[in-house]
């Protein structure tokens, strides 16, 4: 079984959906519960509790929790003197604290076996050091920091921990921003496109296999930096 947060849309949907075709069990986590072509429950990512229910519910039903990809995360274009406070608690809530709840709750189902594999998701834009973004950048840039030594704390036991951070992606995400800034950070990519989330599905399923065993604690910039 491998858990996909935010997978009620874009990014996440994606994958989940990726990893359904190729076989694989799939529990889509999103903050409502909606009708979803994989199994799926409601969970707001950044509420410790809810996510304690889930690893709860794993145990009580004695299921095997092969990977985890924490693909949920929100984005907000701003300069850091003028961004709410609401939203820059709201950005950190969700990509950063969200993905360390995520590991620390889930993380010890796969423990349990010795093995798995966890994908967690940063940006380009703390590699690109992108204007109009620090505090994103920061909620990824601590993303990038935990789980780097993360895999170090979970190599004993046999489970790989990487960060994907990807270029800017055709989801809704990217609602709000302009194509004038899209096509700057694509320019300043060693590839320079614009990417399909069906690219980066690709990357998760090759941490997820096998061959990746030896691929722990890195933060893969697809699109390069």
């Amino acid at each position: 079984m491998i858990i996909v947060t935010g997978a009620s849309r874009g990014l996440g949907r994606s994958i989940a959906e990726r990893l359904l075709q190729s076989g694989k069990k799939v529990l889509g986590l999103s903050r409502n519960k909606i009708d979803l072509p994989f199994e799926s429950m409601a969970c707001d990512i950044s509420d410790y509790n809810a996510v304690k229910e889930i690893a709860r519910n794993f145990r009580m039903e004695k299921r095997n929790l092969d990977g985890l990809i924490n693909a949920a995360g929100i984005a907000s274009m701003n300069l850091a003197v003028t961004t709410p406070p609401s939203m820059t608690e709201k950005l950190i809530q969700t990509n950063l604290t969200g993905t360390i709840y995520c590991c620390q709750l889930l993380a010890p189902l796969m423990i349990r076996n010795k093995k798995g594999s966890i994908i967690n998701f940063s940006s380009i834009a703390v590699a690109l050091g992108l204007k109009g973004e620090s505090v994103y950048a920061a909620s990824k840039a601590g993303v990038e920091g935990f789980s780097r030594s993360f895999a170090r704390e979970m190599s004993d036991f046999n489970i790989t921990v990487n960060c994907i951070a990807p270029g800017p992606i055709k989801t809704d995400l990217l609602k709000g921003v302009t194509d004038e800034q899209i096509n700057d950070i694509i320019a300043r990519q060693v590839i320079p496109k614009r990417f399909n989330p069906e690219d980066i599905s690709d990357v998760c399923e090759f941490l997820l296999d096998s061959q990746s065993s030896s691929l722990s604690g890195q933060v893969l910039n697809v699109g390069g930096a």
